[in-house]
């Protein structure tokens, strides 16, 4: 972890926008000045008023490892991540095995420090029969404790109502909700079956998991979570319905808190009709006004972080009927960039994107020294460059190991140039360091 020295950057850190050097040192911010003059690092990189930010902290993904290795591996999709000025990671239960145990949760730590150059964490799962395992949980080695409230693969479905009521009172950690109604789901799509077969037009998709479905199950989390007064934190919301749920203001002050993914945020259904299964994803990409709704909720504060929910499948896997084709869509080496896109069109100021995507999730889940750009913090760092012209993203390599990419058509006009993930250049014009390893994310049992 050798010193590295970043001039004429323009920086993006707790709601303010100036002009600044920083210093880098031993993994951890050392110096922020507006110049650092007299010194020479090993390391020096003219910023050239690039966005100098705190990397992403990705609160929702599924790099798949173990049991899928086909679709991707930790290695692959952390690679992606950095590219996409991602620093760290916090992966999902529902591999193959199940993170049903404090075992398997120690497995893929492992397998994080063999191959991963972003920092990570790893939630533990639900299922019917392990809720003694989550009481017992100590919170400072699980990112939080993931419940499947709608459809899932496996015995990771949890949908009894005693065992609910059960894990929301003895939860010791944040609870995150996944939260979809399956008997609706069930039945919406018996009905476009008996219209369509098996070839249902993807445009159906957010008519089969529908506002109604999402809300029935988001209101019971929301009841449960305040009857026991769990921390509760629910996942991907979709629709304008469920934003009443959730009360605007500021992080410290909720018990109760709401994610968006990037996708939610950046596609609509209007996107099915040239995209199809390729954002077939759980719970689905609704309508333009959920879409805008959304974006407003970003501003006043009901929704408090920003996740990509990077779900990878194989393009041969997206391409079977919808019936058959596997909801989820990868999105790690392009979300940032993608909502740089909301800051260029004056929809989201830069400063509150940073706050979503960083600041407030490391308050939310209490990690250690990361999420700002703090002296005597660890280094996570992205340098974003705004491009004089937009650049199609096809003109660039693919990191995740599925090699496709729903913004394959795009153009955008932000790339990232630089990350660097606990003191260590992860990605440097367009190429990654194999010497960077990440790091495990450190986890307090109170919020910070």
């Amino acid at each position: 972890m050798s010193r590295i020295l970043i001039r004429n950057a323009r920086v993006v850190n707790e709601g303010m926008v100036f002009d600044a050097d920083v210093l880098v040192s031993h993994g951890r911010v050392e110096k922020i000045a507006s110049s650092i003059d007299g010194l020479n690092a090993p390391v020096e990189i003219d910023a050239q008023g690039r966005w100098l930010i705190p990397g992403m902290i990705d609160d929702q993904v599924h790099f798949r490892e173990p049991g899928a290795a086909h679709k991707a591996t930790i290695a692959s999709e952390s690679r992606a991540a950095v590219a996409g000025g991602i620093t760290s990671f916090m992966d999902m239960p529902n591999t193959n095995p199940a993170t049903l145990s404090l075992a398997a949760v120690d497995d893929k730590k492992a397998r994080a420090a063999a191959s991963s150059v972003a920092n990570y964490g790893f939630h533990f799962g639900v299922s019917k029969d392990n809720l003694e395992v989550v009481a017992g949980l100590d919170p400072r080695q699980v990112a939080g404790v993931k419940v499947f409230m709608g459809a899932s693969t496996g015995d990771m479905l949890v949908d009894d109502p005693r065992i609910l009521e059960r894990l929301f009172a003895i939860v010791p950690t944040i609870l995150l909700a996944h939260c979809e109604h399956t008997p609706s789901i069930v039945a919406n799509e018996a009905r476009f079956q008996k219209q369509y077969g098996d070839f249902i037009p993807p445009q159906m998709h957010p008519l089969i998991r529908n506002t109604e479905a999402c809300y029935r199950s988001s209101s019971l989390a929301v009841e449960l979570a305040n009857k026991y007064n769990t921390r509760l934190h629910v996942l991907h919301l979709t629709t304008a319905k469920e934003l009443k749920l959730f009360e605007p203001g500021l992080l410290e002050n909720k018990l109760i808190t709401a994610e968006v993914c990037a996708h939610h945020l950046l596609f609509d259904d209007r996107d099915y009709a040239s995209l199809g299964n390729l954002i077939k994803c759980n719970p689905a990409i609704k309508t333009q006004d959920d879409r805008d709704a959304l974006r407003q909720a970003l501003l006043c504060d009901r929704i408090d972080v920003i996740g990509t929910d990077h779900a990878p499948h194989t393009l041969m896997e997206k391409q079977r009927p919808y019936a058959f084709a596997p909801s989820g869509l990868p999105l790690v080496q392009h979300a940032l960039p993608a909502l740089f896109e909301l800051v260029e069109e004056g929809v989201l100021p830069i400063a509150q994107l940073v706050r979503k995507t960083s600041h407030a999730v490391a308050d939310l889940f209490a990690i250690r020294e990361r999420g700002y750009l703090r002296e005597g913090y660890w280094a996570d760092i992205a340098l974003i460059e705004r491009l004089d012209e937009p650049r199609p993203v096809s003109l660039d390599p693919i990191l995740a190991q599925c090699k496709w990419t729903p913004f394959q058509n795009h153009q955008l006009r932000h790339r990232v140039t630089t990350t660097i993930v606990s003191g260590q250049l992860a990605w440097h014009y367009g190429k990654i360091d194999e010497s960077c390893q990440g790091l495990p994310l450190a986890f307090n049992p109170q919020r910070s």
